[in-house]
């Protein structure tokens, strides 16, 4: 009986674990350049001496999705997607590189290139600083040029260049920020085959049918798992009755 309810509780237990990162997944279908967590089932035996019977469920997170999203065009001059592979580089809170994929760029009030949630867009010598400009665009190759306040539209100048990574997917750890780092801390090296595509914006890569398949399909698994639970609870309880019968 005691496995029954073993198994049954702990297989409830990671089930509300696996719709918390299915939940994720779908608060964030609409997060520009969002990768999706991936979890999966597994069994593990419970350790112990008079227990190598006893084995119980879990869920664990996998990595995350690399594949791409799909690309919207805004007409943004300062809304850019990765053309393929790679990554837009950024600095974390700590002052490190990171990566991301979101390419909701915007100048802030102190004239420093940044992403939607403010972090600084590195270049190939650190934050891009952007002057007073009555235009500004981004090349393919991440280059950021303006036409300065109060010049012609003939006069272009370059202030810096989006630095652009393609570090193996494998390297790659996501923070709690929901930016990337790479695994043993360096920082990825420049790519130069990295190319942007300005004037667009690449949508998450969650699937919102799959997800919300799978948000019935846990819920149904989490249903089953408690009438489990249930059936244990009324066969201890019959067991119960028979002995005091006897």
């Amino acid at each position: 009986m005691d496995r029954l309810v073993y198994v049954a509780m702990s297989g409830a237990k990671e089930t509300l674990r696996a719709q918390t990162a299915n939940n994720h997944n779908l608060a964030n279908a609409s997060t520009t350049g969002f990768r999706a967590d991936l979890s999966a089932f597994q069994s593990q035996a419970v350790e112990g001496a008079g227990l190598p019977t006893r084995v119980y469920a879990t869920d664990s997170s996998v990595g995350w999705d690399s594949s791409s999203g799909q690309l919207q065009q805004t007409g943004r001059d300062l809304d850019v997607a990765i053309n393929g592979q790679g990554w837009i580089t950024v600095q974390g809170a700590d002052g490190r590189e990171a990566y991301t994929r979101a390419g909701d760029l915007r100048v802030d009030v102190n004239g420093a290139l940044v992403t939607a949630s403010g972090r600084a867009v590195l270049g190939d010598g650190g934050p891009i600083s952007v002057p007073p400009h009555s235009s500004i665009s981004v090349a393919r190759d991440g280059s950021v040029s303006i036409v300065p306040l109060g010049q012609g539209a003939t006069t272009v100048a370059t202030v810096g260049r989006i630095k652009l990574v393609n570090p193996p997917a494998a390297g790659l750890d996501r923070g709690q920020d929901g930016l990337f780092r790479m695994h043993d801390g360096t920082d990825a090296p420049g790519e130069a085959a990295v190319q942007l595509v300005a004037g667009a914006l690449e949508t998450s890569n969650v699937s919102i049918a799959e997800t919300m398949t799978q948000m019935v399909e846990l819920a149904r698994r989490f249903d089953l798992q408690v009438k489990a639970l249930r059936t244990a609870e009324e066969d201890a309880a019959a067991a119960t009755r028979l002995l005091q019968a006897g």
